[in-house]
């Protein structure tokens, strides 16, 4: 007789959610784990402060608070470990400062978050980090670059801005031959959507400021991965001395515990939203890869299970200052930095600025939209009013 406890199957995105990153019987029974708010911890002797070996040592290095977004992070990721990082901003710069040394080259895709690229023109190559950034929709170009060497890889999809979806597999993989580790901001997705590591890129990256934490009320930051691309990731974190706060760690996973029916609504919203300008005759394009007929579709619908709500509309041949009285005449959509908070946002982009491999056509300007949680049509409506100041 088969004695072997019979396997149970994984479970669903929306148990885990509900699930991962607490243990109520480690804490008689209350259902969340507790804030813990800590700098000094206490050893039992000499022998035990001086040998580190047990679980807590100091409040920078984890606490019971972290540990659960941490377990949290995994079960969504896939990952073997997390880091946590006081923005999303720093999530990108020490996931790259991580992989890389002085005489290294990384790669850097050109539509990557701009605050990215200023990083790593202002802080790596003072240190003769050399950067190189890339077209990802030109393979050939790529691969060439990769043949030159590199340590570290950085992607983003969809592109910042102007929301080209790239090959992510075929990036990772390609950056994997060369030896070099590869990174991803999955931000615009979130776990739900597109699962970097099991598309075979080292680590991923999230600005829990937007999605995860859900309410534009934290600055926040996620790293997770496996082997030594994770580790490398917190020695740096410990080097540095990053540390986030405990109110912010429990905010972070209160927010997390709703994003399955959150980022539902914003999906459906985005849709119908972006369905509506699509049709409009005075937008130019819908810059939103979960569009039939948008750029990078394709791509989309092969390797991500839904769609997150920012993107982008054009007005070709429209000037500047059109533009700006139609984002000005916007009455529900808030004129703001970041996104992925209950509210909507526009802005209007100078693309050809964060660029250096690829230029934006100059008689195309863009605007960014952010949709949030209201209702779909008092969106349009808002946008249709507007648009008649054009």
């Amino acid at each position: 007789m088969d004695d072997e406890t019979p396997s149970r199957p994984p479970r669903r995105v929306a148990t885990t959610l509900s699930h991962a990153g607490r243990d109520p019987s480690a804490f008689h029974g209350f259902i969340n784990p507790p804030v813990v708010h800590a700098s000094t911890v206490l050893f039992p002797s000499v022998a035990a402060n001086r040998s580190r070996t047990q679980r807590y040592t100091y409040g920078i290095h984890g606490t019971p608070t972290t540990d659960a977004l941490c377990d949290l992070m995994n079960a969504l990721e896939g990952s073997e470990g997390t880091a946590l990082t006081s923005s999303g901003l720093s999530a990108c710069t020490i996931a790259l400062a991580s992989a890389v040394k002085a005489g290294d080259r990384a790669l850097v895709t050109d539509n990557v978050y701009m605050p990215t690229r200023r990083f790593s023109d202002s802080f790596l190559t003072r240190f003769g980090v050399e950067i190189v950034y890339f077209d990802p929709l030109d393979h050939a170009a790529y691969e060439a670059e990769l043949a030159k060497g590199a340590a570290a890889v950085f992607l983003e999809a969809p592109g910042s801005l102007t929301f080209e979806m790239s090959d992510i597999p075929f990036l990772a993989a390609k950056a994997k031959a060369a030896g070099a580790v590869s990174m991803i901001d999955n931000t615009w997705a979130t776990p739900l959507f597109f699962r970097p590591l099991e598309h075979g890129v080292d680590l991923s990256i999230h600005a829990a400021t937007k999605y995860l934490s859900g309410h534009s009320d934290l600055l926040f930051g996620t790293i997770s991965g496996n082997g030594q691309a994770i580790a490398n990731v917190r020695k740096m974190v410990s080097d540095f001395g990053e540390n986030v706060g405990p109110d912010d760690v429990y905010a972070v996973m209160r927010g997390i515990r709703s994003l399955k029916p959150r980022m539902a609504q914003v999906e459906h919203s985005a849709r119908k939203v972006a369905e509506w300008l699509d049709a409009d005759r005075r937008v130019g394009r819908v810059l939103y890869p979960a569009l039939p007929g948008a750029p990078g579709h394709a791509l989309w619908k092969r390797d991500f299970t839904g769609a997150s709500g920012l993107f982008a509309i054009t007005f070709k041949g429209r000037t500047e200052e059109e533009i700006m009285r139609f984002v000005d005449s916007l009455e529900i959509f808030g004129i703001g930095a970041s996104w992925g908070g209950f509210e909507s946002l526009a802005t209007m982009p100078k693309v050809n600025a964060a660029r250096s491999a690829t230029r934006w056509p100059e008689d195309e300007p863009l605007v960014r939209l952010n949709i949030g949680l209201e209702d779909p049509d008092d969106l349009i409506a808002d946008l249709d009013q507007a648009m008649a100041h054009l």
